[in-house]
């Protein structure tokens, strides 16, 4: 098993020339859609439909109005002048799903780069969400499943990398290196990764408020609790897999 890391979404283009029917696609966007996806699936939703459009969302909901709308655009949740009439449900915080809102719910998500690097390992043997939250199960579901290889790809901002997903990714690199065998193959994106996570774990919770998204939330009242509870590691001992038909359960 080797382990590989995308490092931005300007990398994303690349995923679909490669082969990746052997492979673990593990996407981060720590703040905050797969912190998010996970807190949901915790608190007893169903499902999560990730799309990469508001339009695709709202399309979802006119033919299942049972479903429940979450996203975001810069950083806000989407309100009716932006989807056409309809105010969303949730924005993109995890600290709005709690279990009385998504017991038992589908939940239909759009944000501005975590759901389209997900729907971009659509070819992927398995796709997981992973955050802070569930890193430990989802390390040890990867060390059981069998892949030839893992590709951690960071969600990223804008175009850009994002350091609280590289840090995230460094974290699982060092867990799934960290069993005692001979150390797994990594890539020089995965070894830089990784070097940046263990430079910053004597203080990771400064490194994560430190991160451009992280600023930009800490500026927000309403939503500078999210950075906290983001950075919370091995909260939920849980895996989220990106279903064949792109629908993300509890694996």
């Amino acid at each position: 098993m080797k382990i590989d890391v995308l490092l931005s979404p300007a990398e994303l283009p690349a995923i679909m020339r490669r082969d990746l029917r052997a492979t673990a696609g593990v996407v981060f966007d720590i703040l905050r859609a797969t912190s998010t996806f996970v807190t949901a699936l915790q608190n007893g939703a169903s499902a999560i439909i990730p799309v990469g459009e508001i339009s695709e969302a709202v399309a979802i909901r006119r033919q299942r109005p049972d479903v429940l709308l979450a996203g975001e655009r810069a950083g806000v949740k989407i309100c009716a002048t932006q989807s056409g009439g309809v105010d969303f449900d949730f924005g993109n915080s995890p600290r709005e799903f709690t279990p009385g809102k998504t017991n038992g719910k589908t939940i239909v998500s759009t944000t501005t780069n975590g759901t389209r690097a997900l729907r971009a390992c659509a070819g992927a043997k398995t796709v997981l969400a992973a955050s802070f939250l569930n890193l430990t199960a989802t390390a040890n579901f990867l060390n059981q499943s069998g892949a030839e290889e893992i590709l951690l790809v960071c969600a990223g901002t804008g175009d850009g990398a994002a350091l609280e997903d590289v840090l995230a990714a460094g974290a699982l690199i060092e867990l799934l290196t960290a069993r005692g065998d001979a150390r797994l193959p990594v890539s020089d994106s995965a070894e830089i990764t990784l070097r940046t996570f263990l430079q910053a774990r004597a203080n990771l919770s400064a490194a994560l408020a430190g991160s451009q998204n992280a600023r930009r939330l800490l500026a927000i009242p309403e939503l500078r609790a999210d950075v906290a509870f983001c950075s919370q590691r091995d909260i939920f001992n849980l895996v989220a897999e990106m279903k064949p038909d792109g629908i993300i359960q509890r694996g």
